[in-house]
């Protein structure tokens, strides 16, 4: 077996990364070489890619540049490797991103729950699936963050909770860092989302995982939302005649409350893990009010000259 073939050595650069990376990462990445580099460039010898290869190739692809930037990532990667370990001379992707004219960018996929609508859906749930919604639509964790939360992460003192770990379902129930720096963070716990714990404790505190949510129907840790759709979400929302979304939306619900009923941006953005203050702006425009009778009257008063 040819090394300095690029199939071969992407296979091999790959299952040496395997314990530097996140699981999630290496299964994008096996999915990306096999499914996509290889078939394309895997005859080719390592020395024989250029950038105009990848060029050309990227300008057939119908899909967004996010997604050509991250299918092109682990080839720069995997170059930059190669010529740290003298098999090329130099890599021909370094310090280059394709991009090219985007279609207008879709709006995100967010459709919260009403009030009513979660009304509906918590008392449609059996009593022991009841805290984990009921924390998921009040706290604003991303389900990999939900899943992952242990006991000692909760500081009933102060009403808060530090997020330092994700379970994704590529990680096969073992706990990785958050989706970014800026998810590692401690957000506030409101009355409703200590209520769920509260709840909650009843069910798991003594669970020797540690792990605030588990399964009613194994006794095991929940380790991804897939389980959650298929034996606690999708059966509460028919029950409840709530048109279906996926448990995801949750986030989105807390979010559009906490940003609808006017509080402050910046306190919205450190609860939900954003890299900043304009991404929480930019994702949930459309609940931030815009008549307000009383506005600039604070300031007003505050800064009126005596």
């Amino acid at each position: 077996m040819r090394q300095d073939r690029l199939d071969n050595y992407l296979r091999t650069w790959l299952a040496a990364k395997q314990p530097t990376i996140k699981a999630s990462t290496h299964k994008d990445y096996r999915k990306i070489i096999n499914g996509q580099l290889i078939p394309q460039f895997g005859h080719m010898m390592l020395a024989e890619i250029k950038r105009g290869h990848v060029r050309d190739w990227a300008a057939t692809l119908t899909c967004s540049n996010k997604r050509i930037s991250n299918i092109i990532s682990p080839l720069r990667a995997a170059l930059d490797d190669a010529m740290h370990d003298e098999l090329i001379t130099s890599n021909p992707l370094a310090g280059w991103h394709y991009r090219k004219i985007d279609s207008p960018k879709e709006v995100d996929d967010i459709d919260p729950f009403t009030a009513e609508e979660q009304a509906a859906i918590l008392t449609a749930l059996p009593s022991d699936g009841v805290p984990l919604i009921q924390f998921a639509l009040w706290s604003g964790l991303r389900t990999s963050e939900l899943v992952a939360l242990e006991w000692g992460d909760i500081d009933w003192r102060q009403k808060r909770c530090r997020i330092t770990r994700a379970i994704t379902q590529a990680g096969k129930g073992e706990a990785e860092t958050t989706k970014t720096t800026a998810g590692t963070r401690t957000i506030d716990l409101l009355p409703r989302a200590l209520d769920a714990l509260k709840k909650q404790k009843a069910l798991s505190f003594l669970h020797p995982s540690g792990r605030v949510f588990i399964n009613p129907r194994t006794g095991n840790p929940w380790i991804g939302d897939q389980a959650i759709r298929k034996t606690l979400w999708a059966h509460a929302l028919k029950r409840a005649g709530v048109r279906y979304r996926r448990p995801y939306q949750t986030r989105h619900t807390y979010a559009s409350m906490m940003v609808s009923a006017g509080e402050p941006l910046a306190w919205v953005s450190k609860q939900m893990g954003h890299t900043s203050v304009v991404t929480t702006a930019r994702i949930y425009s459309g609940w931030i009010p815009t008549t307000n009778s009383q506005a600039g009257m604070l300031a007003n008063h505050l800064y009126a000259i005596k």
